[in-house]
């Protein structure tokens, strides 16, 4: 069974965290993560292994996309 996939703020809010609470916790600016989640910058590796420790998710199950991408 494939595992599910969210978006990255999907995989926050789940996580029960405010964009806040998630970006101090990765250590990056607010303004970097929401950039993240809305697809206008990508995190680079050591960022989203500290985004699977948080979020709970492993990479795979992290979808990078724009909010407004048709796929």
């Amino acid at each position: 069974m494939e595992a599910t996939k969210l978006t990255l703020k999907a995989a926050r809010v789940n996580a029960g965290m405010t964009q806040i609470e998630a970006a101090v916790k990765i250590g990056i600016a607010v303004e970097t993560l929401a950039n993240y989640e809305k697809g206008k910058t990508y995190p680079n590796a050591p960022i989203i292994k500290a985004m699977e420790k948080i979020y709970k998710v492993n990479y795979d199950q992290i979808i990078f996309s724009h909010d407004d991408c048709d796929v």
